[in-house]
């Protein structure tokens, strides 16, 4: 069978190769699923079957990674809105999301990854919902790349009775769904093991995970230091903050993505680095009840800081787009020092400290020759992004979701001039409408009304 080429010519091309080479009115060119050259390319590489696209005018750069975004809360959008952290986990989202199905965690999962393809993301990590064989099968349909992971729990009065489960059956489900899903649909969907919190999880369940995790040379996908009261119930139970605890426990390594880290010590940030701990940065959930995560000095001492969405009911906004504009803003704002977190560190951070973050970057977060063909293309011509005096800059503060214009994962366009290709975009939406409510109603969430209501 022949090869399939495509050849996308005269773009501004953000390559994030490792010298962070940008190319003007430079070239890219895929064969099959992979990266052949970037930059000037050869003519006698142009077949007469080459699909070309000519994007003069336009940005093409890798796609973003988004290494924490909730897909099971994405039907939950609007229930932790103004409430505090235990609140929303124990009167919102624990019975929301104990109450679906799995077919409701199907669509949910869909719902996410419409948002995610359209805001230019060609990647994701979930931390956790219940039916990882249906967060996978829509992974797979959506024809992005995905690391999928339960979130287990095996411990604490707050859970409901569906998920009280034993430590032994949390490690049986997750191997697995390892065993079932990991590396397929062409290598683009992955299985790793996740922890909720420490809140929920047993040393024992701790222990048995990272056993596991490094039987089958996959990552933790682990919520660390993430609250105030997280970090000092461990100190009362432990008699250590949460890191150092983890630490003791062993499970500190380059295999552990630790999301939030918004109470570490300095000392733990430290350790961070010791252990090659890898890092999820999700500034917009973080900025609402959590606090500021120590991101500057991470940066400044080398720790893979990565960015993440984190779900829909905890941030509303599940787009790295919006994500990369708040990390430009609230590091600048609580250390009153606008040089801290530049816009290249950045976008670094959304794609290949975002690779890295996931163990990934031999294959994405690069435009280079070998590279899986993970590309978007922006097109900057609209009100909110002209000019580029500064365009990394743009691609931070300025540009929008309506910008992102088409987007390829694995050498196949997932979405073109803003059409979704892989998805049906508008039954995906009405299914949802129906899911959302059928869940509300079993979970019997009420919300109060903001304003008076008058039924007419």
């Amino acid at each position: 069978m022949r090869e399939k080429r495509t050849y996308i010519k005269n773009a501004y091309v953000i390559s994030m190769n490792d010298e962070k080479q940008v190319f003007e009115n430079g070239g890219v060119l895929i064969v099959d699923d992979k990266i052949k050259a970037v930059g000037k390319i050869d003519e006698k590489e142009i077949f007469p079957d080459t699909q070309i696209i000519d994007a003069k005018g336009k940005i093409v750069m890798p796609g973003l990674i988004n290494t924490h975004v909730h897909t099971s809360q994405q039907l939950e959008r609007g229930m932790g809105d103004d409430v505090d952290l235990l609140t929303w986990l124990t009167d919102r989202t624990f019975p929301y999301e104990s109450s679906m199905t799995p077919e409701d965690s199907y669509i949910s999962t869909l719902l996410c990854l419409v948002e995610q393809i359209k805001s230019g993301v060609t990647t994701i990590a979930e931390p956790g919902g219940q039916f990882v064989p249906s967060m996978c099968k829509a992974v797979a349909q959506s024809g992005i790349r995905g690391i999928l992971a339960k979130s287990s729990m095996d411990y604490g009065d707050n859970l409901p009775p569906i998920w009280r489960r034993s430590t032994q059956e949390e490690l049986d489900v997750q191997e697995q769904d390892l065993k079932d899903w990991n590396n397929t649909y062409d290598g683009r969907v992955k299985v790793w093991f996740g922890l909720r919190t420490l809140f929920n999880d047993s040393d024992k369940l701790v222990l048995g995970t990272k056993e596991l995790a490094d039987k089958y040379n996959v990552g933790i996908h682990m919520h660390v230091a993430e609250a105030k009261a997280e970090v000092e119930y461990v100190k009362e139970t432990k008699g250590v903050p949460t890191v150092t605890h983890l630490r003791n426990l062993g499970v500190l390594d380059k295999n552990l993505l630790a999301v939030h880290t918004v109470w570490l010590t300095d000392e733990e940030v430290d350790m961070f680095k010791e252990y090659d701990v890898k890092v999820s940065h999700n500034p917009a959930s973080a900025m609402r009840v959590l606090g500021f995560a120590k991101v500057p000095k991470m940066l400044k001492k080398g720790i893979c800081v990565s960015i993440g969405t984190d779900g829909a009911s905890a941030n509303n906004r599940m787009t790295m787009i919006d994500e990369m504009y708040v990390t430009a803003l609230i590091h600048k704002g609580w250390r009153l020092d606008p040089t801290v977190v530049k816009a290249e560190e950045i976008i670094t951070m959304a794609t290949t400290n975002g690779a890295k973050a996931l163990l990934w970057e031999d294959e994405i977060g690069a435009l280079k020759p070998g590279m899986k063909a993970d590309l978007i293309i922006i097109n900057p011509d609209s009100a909110q992004m002209l000019p580029l005096h500064d365009p990394i800059a743009n691609i931070v503060t300025a540009m929008h979701e309506s910008n992102v214009e088409s987007v390829m994962c694995n050498g196949e366009w997932i979405m073109k001039n803003r059409v979704l290709v892989t998805l049906d975009e508008q039954a995906i939406l009405e299914e949802a409408k129906i899911h959302a409510e059928a869940i509300r109603q079993r979970a019997g969430i009420v919300l109060p009304d903001r304003f008076p209501v008058i039924k007419c």
